[in-house]
């Protein structure tokens, strides 16, 4: 098997993958902002660290994961004044600001159960922490990168970038961020503009505050997770994870506050999903274009045509590489259902086959062809967890299982060894490492089963008196409202949506 290689967002290129500690590692996901509810957006990364999550394990190795969650919420970022989100959402629904958070952090929960996502092996919360973030700031501030302004802290950009590389993830250089980021009311406290919040003064109408050294305040956002990653994963571990949003500012502020506290950087490899955009605009509440993942199951939203269920969601997100690109329309997210409904039969069909062999040649050909799409799934895998590759060589598969079920090939026309390696790929890849799941079944899905079933019965009972116009009005009926039949070789009929 090839070696595990990672596009590593520090260096720009891909990596062999070498953890710090031999079979164990470290990996560290940005987890939610528990301020609302969950939209399409955020479940492209919970998604993509799943799968790598799940790979992980399966080619041997002890993973701790560690994804937080962000309940403090204070968010300074460029360009923007800094904000109580969740303080500022407990007044507008009239609940405490850990209400709010519990009731937030419930709904999140609930829906990576939907989509089949793995828990983490430790969840640690941004309050639970604060005594952490407040020791990595002491630990700043005695090295002489951050300074006190009345009861704030503020961390030194300008004296870091002199002697380290500032910019290192998202390429930006201080001089010119230091021209373009405007100035900010309540903030011309800072030394220079560039220059970010570990700690915060509280103003009176604050309702999330705490006891520090400095008087009562809150945590800046990026010292959240760089104490929280240290605490779990040590100084220096090997992944860190997150959106392509988050490079610059929180993945740059947390590797200068990280390595002036620990002397290291925080983390080997940085992994960055790309965001999932409607219409060629970034998803995202700024825009006003976000579709929560409540309206995406039940399809209560304007930009919907239909409901779609979590697993043809992720069944659409895994169906691009993380690091591409993912474009919003009904159109994708019905061609991705459609898809799923083709591999998820394709799958049941060959786990119910077994392997016989009336002692006829092998073809040669579809043996090794059969093979070679087997083979390369790990491949694809080891290339930076290439899933989009992965299901194609599943959808290659998919006529030569059906071809087997329905006898245009016959048995012996592939290996026993063969046929081995084609079922324990798709449940290996499909299941247990895209993380594909049977979609729980309805009440009115079981009631459309119950219909159909009815109609074939009738079908069969007017082929049985010869009745044939009966039986072709039933088939053709049902065909032109999109359900189509296929008679089978040993007598039962099955249907399929269209």
């Amino acid at each position: 098997m090839s070696e595990l290689r990672i596009y590593n967002s520090l260096h720009r290129q891909k990596e062999v993958f070498t953890p710090l500690h031999p079979g164990h590692v470290g990996m560290y996901v940005c987890g939610p902002t528990v301020s609302g509810e969950s939209h399409l957006g955020h479940a492209r990364p919970y998604i993509t660290f799943d799968v790598v999550f799940r790979y992980l394990k399966y080619l041997g190795y002890k993973v701790r994961y560690v994804r937080n969650i962000t309940d403090a919420g204070h968010f300074e970022e460029e360009g923007r004044a800094a904000e109580d989100k969740i303080s500022k959402f407990a007044v507008l629904e009239k609940l405490e600001p850990m209400e709010l958070v519990q009731k937030y952090t419930n709904l999140y929960h609930w829906a990576m159960l939907q989509f089949g996502c793995q828990e983490p092996s430790i969840e640690p919360t941004a309050t639970g922490h604060i005594i952490e973030q407040i020791e990595m700031i002491k630990t700043i501030m005695e090295k002489g990168y951050a300074y006190e302004v009345d009861g704030s802290v503020y961390f030194d950009v300008k004296k870091y970038a002199a002697n380290y590389d500032y910019g290192i993830l998202s390429g930006r250089i201080l001089e010119d961020m230091l021209e373009t980021t405007r100035e900010l009311e309540g903030q011309d406290d800072k030394h220079n503009k560039a220059d970010f919040a570990l700690w915060k003064k509280a103003p009176p109408e604050h309702l999330m505050r705490w006891p520090s050294p400095w008087g009562e305040g809150f945590p800046g956002w990026h010292i959240e997770c760089s104490a929280m990653s240290a605490k779990y994963l040590g100084g220096q571990f090997d992944i860190h994870g997150g959106g392509m949003d988050l490079q610059f500012p929180h993945h740059e502020c947390e590797i200068a506050q990280s390595e002036i506290a620990h002397g290291e950087m925080m983390a080997r490899y940085w992994m960055h999903n790309n965001m999932i955009t409607i219409n060629g605009r970034k998803m995202g509440k700024a825009y006003n274009n976000t579709i929560k993942l409540t309206e995406m199951f039940t399809g209560s939203n304007p930009q919907l045509e239909k409901p779609y269920s979590p697993m043809t969601i992720r069944f659409f997100v895994l169906q691009t590489h993380y690091r591409g690109t993912l474009d919003f329309s009904n159109e994708a997210l019905q061609a991705a259902e459609k898809g799923l409904q083709r591999l998820w039969a394709a799958y049941e069909t060959l786990q119910k086959l077994t392997y016989s062999s009336n002692g006829e040649g092998i073809n040669e050909e579809l043996d090794n062809q059969v093979r070679t799409w087997c083979q390369e799934c790990p491949e694809f895998m080891n290339d930076d967890f290439n899933t989009a590759k992965v299901l194609a060589n599943l959808f290659e598969l998919t006529p030569v299982i059906n071809s087997l079920k329905g006898g245009q090939i016959k048995m012996h026309e592939i290996s026993e060894d063969t046929f081995n390696g084609l079922q324990q790929t798709w449940k290996t890849y499909l299941v247990d490492i895209l993380g594909i799941q049977q979609e729980t079944v309805s009440g009115e899905d079981n009631k459309l089963d119950g219909v159909l079933q009815m109609l074939i019965e009738m079908r069969k009972e007017a082929k049985s008196r010869k009745d044939y116009a009966t039986s072709d009005k039933i088939r053709n009926e049902l065909l032109s409202i999109g359900v189509q039949l296929k008679d089978e070789k040993d007598g039962s009929v099955s249907y399929s949506l269209q």
